[in-house]
C-alpha cells in the first residue's frame, strides 16, 4: 500500500478521497489554487500545496504543478478525481515518467475509449451493442447518407467529446447542414478536434450506466446499474440504482456486455459504462468514462463497496477481493445541489455560504467541500454538494431524499434544491416511467424548471 497519495482535485471529490485516504492509513497531500487556499480539502489533507491562480488552466490543469506537487511533497501516487485532468492521458504519461502510479486506467485505454469512434469499434469488437448510426467521423455528405439510411430524429456528436459539448439534435435533413457547421464549431473550441460522427436518436429513451472495477490479474467486477435519465442540457441532475426499468434478465445481459468489454480492451481500476436502453428494452452502448463517476455513492450504498478504498487498492496491485458480480441490496438516490440561479436560467452563482446545515438520520449521506463562510469560487463546476439517501424500497427512498431536501439548509447562495424537491415530487419520477426528456416535459408545470 503507498504511504502517501496527492489528490489532483479540489471540492467534494477531493475531500471524499482525501477521506478514503485516511482510512486506509495513506497520508494525503491537498493541491489547491489561490482562490482556493481556505477550501476544506486543503484544511483536511495532511499537507497542501499550492499551484497557481485560480484559473484552471494555470492550477488544476497544470500537469507540471500536478506532478512537481507529488514530487516536491514525496508521493508515490495520484488520485485524480474527476473532472480537470482525470481523463488526460499526458497526466498518465508524467506520472509514469516521473515514478508516480495513477490510480485510474492505463494512458493507452483512456486515449482509445476517449475517441468515441475508436471506443464504438472496440465495442463492436466485444459484441457489445451499438446505436444505429456511422462507423466513424464522417463529413456532411457521409452523414447525410447515414442520416437517411438510420432516420431521423439523429444525433451529430463531437468525436472527443462529452458532457453534451458537439452535441445536436437534428429533427430533419433541412437541418442537418446548419446543425453540422454549430456542432463542428463548438467540437473545435471545447475540444481542438471539430470531427463530427452520426447516431439514431432513440425517443424516449433512458440513459443507464454500469459500474466497474477491474485489478491488475484479470479480475473483474461489475456492480450493477445507474440510472442517469434526469437531465437538464445532457447534465444529470438525479441519479438512482437499481434503475426501475431494468428486470434481472436485462440486468446480467447489459452487465455481461461490460464484462466482455473490460476484457477486450484491458481495462484497470473504475470505469463506467454508458448506454441508451430503448423503449422495447435494447441497450446500446453510448461511451466509457474512465474515471470515477459524480454519482459513485449511489452504488457504494446498494453495494456496500467504498469504489475510492477500492480504486487505490488496485492501482497498488492488490487484487479484488471479489469478481463476478457485486452484491446489491436495497434502492439509493443521489441528486447534485448546484450554485446556480433557476431564475436566471440556471446560471451559475458564486458567493458565500452564510449559513450550511446538511441533513442528518438514518440511510442519509452528504458528500460536500461546504462549510459556512466559504467563498464558493466562480472559476470552477458549479457543484458544491451531493445528497445520496438509502433505504429498502424504492418508494422509501425517495420519502427519505424529500425529507434529507427539507433539511437542507444552504444560505448566501442560490441552489437548485428546489428544482430537485420539484422533480421528486412528479408523478413521472414516483412512477418510475420517465426518459431523459422527462425533464423538458415537466417545464410547462413545475414553477422551477421554466427556465432550465
Amino acid at each position: 500500500m503507498f504511504s502517501r497519495v496527492l489528490v489532483a482535485n479540489r471540492g467534494e471529490i477531493a475531500v471524499r478521497v482525501i477521506r478514503a485516504l485516511h482510512e486506509l492509513g495513506v497520508e494525503a497531500v491537498a493541491v489547491y489554487s489561490t482562490a482556493d487556499r481556505d477550501a476544506l480539502h486543503v484544511a483536511l489533507a495532511d499537507r497542501a500545496v499550492c499551484i497557481g491562480p485560480p484559473p484552471a488552466s494555470e492550477s488544476y490543469l497544470s500537469i507540471p504543478a500536478v506532478v512537481a506537487a507529488a514530487e516536491t511533497t514525496g508521493c508515490e501516487a495520484v488520485h485524480p478525481g474527476y473532472g480537470f485532468l482525470a481523463e488526460n492521458p499526458a497526466l498518465v504519461r508524467a506520472c509514469e515518467e516521473n515514478d508516480l502510479v495513477f490510480i485510474g486506467p492505463t494512458a493507452d485505454v483512456m486515449e482509445r475509449m476517449g475517441d468515441k469512434v475508436r471506443a464504438k469499434e472496440a465495442m463492436r469488437e466485444a459484441g457489445v451493442p451499438l446505436v444505429p448510426g456511422s462507423d466513424g467521423a464522417g463529413s456532411l455528405d457521409e452523414l447525410r447518407r447515414v442520416a437517411r439510411e438510420a432516420g431521423y430524429p439523429v444525433l451529430l456528436k463531437a468525436s472527443a467529446g462529452g458532457g453534451g459539448k458537439g452535441m445536436r439534435l437534428v429533427s430533419s435533413e433541412d437541418e442537418l447542414e446548419s446543425a453540422y457547421g454549430a456542432a463542428r464549431a463548438e467540437a473545435e473550441s471545447a475540444f481542438g478536434d471539430p470531427s463530427l460522427y452520426l447516431e439514431k436518436a432513440l425517443s424516449p429513451a433512458r440513459h443507464v450506466e454500469i459500474q466497474v472495477l477491474c485489478d491488475q490479474h484479470g479480475g473483474v467486477l461489475t456492480m450493477g446499474e445507474r440510472e442517469c435519465s434526469i437531465q437538464r442540457r445532457h447534465q444529470k441532475l438525479v441519479e438512482e440504482s437499481p434503475s426501475p426499468a431494468l428486470d434481472d434478465a436485462l440486468r446480467e445481459e447489459m452487465e455481461s456486455a461490460v464484462e466482455r468489454a473490460c476484457r477486450v480492451i484491458g481495462y484497470r481500476n473504475a470505469g463506467t459504462f454508458e448506454f441508451l436502453l430503448g423503449p422495447d428494452g435494447s441497450f446500446h452502448f453510448i461511451e466509457v468514462n474512465c474515471r470515477l463517476q459524480v454519482e459513485h455513492p449511489v452504488t457504494e450504498l446498494v453495494s456496500g463497496i467504498d469504489i475510492v478504498r477500492e480504486q487505490v487498492r488496485v492501482a497498488a496491485g492488490e487484487p479484488l477481493e471479489r469478481t463476478g458480480r457485486a452484491p446489491r441490496r436495497g434502492h439509493a438516490i443521489e441528486v447534485r445541489i448546484n450554485a446556480e440561479d433557476p431564475l436566471r436560467d440556471f446560471a451559475p452563482a458564486p458567493g458565500t455560504v452564510t449559513r450550511f446545515r446538511p441533513p442528518l438520520g438514518p440511510g442519509v449521506r452528504v458528500d460536500t467541500g461546504l462549510v459556512e463562510g466559504l467563498a464558493v469560487p466562480p472559476f470552477y463546476d458549479s457543484l458544491v454538494a451531493k445528497v445520496i439517501v438509502w433505504d429498502d424500497e424504492r418508494p422509501a427512498a425517495i420519502a427519505r431524499m424529500r425529507r434529507a431536501l427539507g433539511e437542507l439548509e444552504v444560505v448566501g447562495i442560490p441552489t437548485t434544491r428546489e428544482v430537485l424537491l420539484d422533480v421528486l415530487a412528479a408523478p413521472e419520477f414516483a412512477s418510475g416511467e420517465y426518459s431523459t426528456s422527462t425533464l423538458a416535459a415537466l417545464e410547462g408545470r413545475v414553477p422551477s424548471l421554466a427556465s432550465a
